[in-house]
């Protein structure tokens, strides 16, 4: 039991994220961005690691191995349509991505969308709701509400 809290790490990199080694591999998996609790589960059920053990705990081989998962799910036995990028569109292939490539791609989508002129494009453009949601009562940030009260002298 010492021997396995001797090799105990305090920060372990996963996917080019510090995560801190006194979280439970699952929590620690979920703080990746791109990574939610469904996919950590099944990365961790692919790689045979159990989602209590510590991140502090694992081995170089159990991190090479969730990297590789997450960097190539398809390929290990994850569905093509669980990815978040399926059919990208410059290679065609399925693509799981991950941290600042993520917030890279979502940018250059909605740029895409802004360039061509769509009807979310120019709702983004417009700061306004995208996804079909009330704009009459909600979404009035930035702006003054109701009725303003005349000042008193």
């Amino acid at each position: 039991m010492s021997n396995e809290f001797e090799n105990f790490r305090h920060l372990v990199r996963i996917s080019g994220k510090d995560i801190r080694g006194d979280k439970q591999v699952f929590n620690g998996l979920t703080m990746i961005r791109g990574i939610g609790p469904r996919m950590a589960h099944i990365v961790l059920k692919k790689a045979a690691i159990h989602p209590d053990k510590y991140v502090g705990l694992l081995t170089e081989e159990e991190i090479k191995k969730i990297d590789e998962i997450i960097k190539e799910p398809v390929k290990f036995g994850i569905p093509s349509w669980f990815v978040n990028h399926t059919k990208e569109r410059v290679s065609g292939k399925d693509i799981h991505i991950i941290e600042s490539q993520l917030a890279l791609y979502d940018r250059n989508d909605i740029d895409r969308l802004k360039k061509l002129r769509t009807y979310r494009g120019i709702k983004h453009a417009a700061g306004h709701k995208v996804r079909g949601q009330r704009t009459k009562s909600t979404g009035r940030g930035g702006r003054s509400l109701g009725v303003s009260r005349k000042k008193l002298k």
